[in-house]
């Protein structure tokens, strides 16, 4: 494995990361003047990096109200001046990037590899509802109850006030990408991101308003969600959500009480299938992009490995070797392949995850330590075999850049096992036979599952929908579900001349035949 020191990164961050920069991303928390302040440090030296200020429930509540007051006219804007702000959103990002690829990886860590598919993630979500909104939102004819008769209407109205809770391992991706769709249909949001990388969340939002939005209809709150969750479930008329399971349930029970809705992005095991005719090479590069990107800390990421027995040995001896040869370190440029993890309790999980596995029994292939010399949270790429179901990470999610390989002797075999958890987010399958890999793909209990490709064929497919089944979550980001969940659906019918009521000359029991005649034409001119 190749690495670098960190010690040119050790004197600070940098110097597009100027302290008076982030003072004025800071300052567009919604906080009172006198908040009290967190700090935040940079996982690749343990340095400090952002002073925050943290928001309270009144914060929150005050927030809201400034969101409600201004999403009437916000809802009210012409669907082609928010077009045309979001398309300067676009271009203001690719413009701007080095900013963001700083930011991304100061607060999390990750490669600039990784943090640049964030930016491009986020152009083609703003390009695509900016492009699409219109065709989504705008009114519909539906076939009414008597043809001719009944001019019947599909409309959707924004739901209100949107609030966003964003998690800390894609800071830019899962920030802005939720909140696009939810201002395009009209929405305002009220957003809590994860501290821990709050700041590119906010250098977001800094975008969005240059690019026109107005002040109040996206606002950011900063906090723990001990202290702020609850204001933030009782002030919205909709959630989204990207965390663990746990919390995911937590949320949809405290949705299903307020009866408003919710969109989770929840928690994953995720399988990779590599079928025996599938190119040995090929498919040992994919698997690294598959569990790797952003040390593993990515919930498409691949976590479970199936390896047909024909094929088994060369896969995994070609595997290891590329993972053994992954350059591992600090660079603010596009030298490293892999970056570091974001935060103590993820070192934390991932170390106890992999000792508890070979403390019983199973063999590292490549990787298995920290890297201290590195930095502080630093680890390696690390390949497991003989991994066997009392071990903690064969069926629970690691959430790091950890992989345990298992083989398979038939294509029924591996299906059984790739779907044998609660789980059920993303999964990718390697063949050289399309139409066969195809095949084994719709037979995985997944929402999005990928041929000859790790997540980001499906992830980027922007106009087909995302999410997870199971455990790992319900609602779909993406396509036309990502925009429209963010609206109430309305029917207008207006009947004409006619209705089910019969004629005021007419006996209900002689109407009751002549609709059943009408009913019968209908059918069999194969009127729907």
């Amino acid at each position: 494995m190749t690495t670098t020191n960190t010690s040119h990164l050790q004197a600070g961050l940098p110097t597009s990361l100027t302290p008076a920069r982030l003072a004025r991303l800071a300052a567009q928390v919604a906080a009172g003047t006198r908040a009290q302040r967190v700090t935040t440090t940079s996982p690749y030296t343990g340095a400090p990096l952002a002073d925050l200020p943290i928001s309270t429930p009144g914060d929150v509540q005050d927030a809201f109200a400034r969101a409600r007051a201004a999403q009437a006219g916000w809802a009210a804007t012409p669907v082609a001046d928010r077009k045309r702000i979001m398309l300067r959103f676009h271009d203001l990002v690719l413009q701007r990037q080095e900013e963001a690829l700083d930011l991304m990886q100061a607060e999390s860590g990750k490669t600039r590899r990784d943090a640049f598919l964030e930016v491009s993630d986020i152009a083609i979500t703003a390009r695509y509802y900016a492009r699409s909104a219109r065709r989504l939102l705008s009114p519909k004819r539906r076939k009414g109850a008597i043809p001719m008769l009944t001019h019947t209407t599909e409309l959707h109205h924004p739901k209100g006030v949107v609030t966003v809770i964003s998690p800390w391992n894609y800071p830019l991706s899962m920030a802005a990408g939720d909140a696009i769709p939810a201002l395009m249909a009209g929405n305002a949001v009220v957003q809590k991101p994860d501290t821990q990388t709050a700041l590119t969340a906010l250098w977001a939002l800094a975008l969005m308003r240059e690019a026109g939005l107005p002040p109040d209809v996206w606002q950011m709150v900063v906090g723990r969600g001990s202290s702020i969750g609850d204001a933030l479930m009782a002030s919205g008329d909709y959630m989204m959500f990207t965390g663990s399971t746990a919390s995911g349930r937590q949320i949809a029970r405290d949705a299903g009480e307020r009866l408003i809705g919710a969109s989770l992005e929840l928690g994953g095991k995720n399988a990779m299938v590599v079928l025996a005719d599938a190119d040995i090479e090929k498919a040992a590069a994919g698997a690294v992009a598959a569990c790797f990107p952003s040390a593993g800390q990515l919930c498409v990421s691949i976590e479970r490995l199936y390896v047909a027995d024909e094929i088994h040995d060369a896969f995994v001896t070609a595997f290891a070797d590329r993972a053994r040869a992954m350059r591992l370190g600090a660079a603010y440029d596009f030298s490293m392949d892999m970056g570091s993890l974001t935060t103590p309790s993820q070192l934390e999980t991932v170390s106890s995850h992999v000792d508890d596995a070979v403390s019983k029994g199973a063999t590292v292939l490549a990787g298995g330590k920290a890297r201290p010399d590195l930095g502080p949270l630093f680890y390696e790429p690390t390949i497991l075999t003989d991994v066997t179901p009392e071990m903690t990470l064969f069926d629970h999610e690691t959430f790091g850049p950890v992989v345990s390989v298992y083989r398979y002797r038939s294509a029924d075999e591996a299906v059984a096992m790739a779907n044998a958890t609660p789980y059920g987010l993303n999964a990718s399958v390697w063949g050289c036979n399309g139409t066969e890999a195809r095949k084994v793909a719709a037979r995985l209990h997944a929402g999005t599952v990928n041929v000859n490709e790790a997540f980001a064929a499906a992830w980027g497919s922007i106009d087909a929908p995302m999410g997870g089944m199971g455990d790992s979550g319900l609602g779909r980001r993406h396509g036309a579900d990502g925009l429209l969940k963010y609206t109430e659906a309305q029917t207008v019918a207006h009947q004409r001349l006619q209705g089910f009521t019969p004629p005021s000359r007419v006996e209900h029991e002689q109407w009751a035949r002549i609709l059943t005649r009408a009913f019968k034409t209908l059918r069999a001119l194969g009127v729907r």
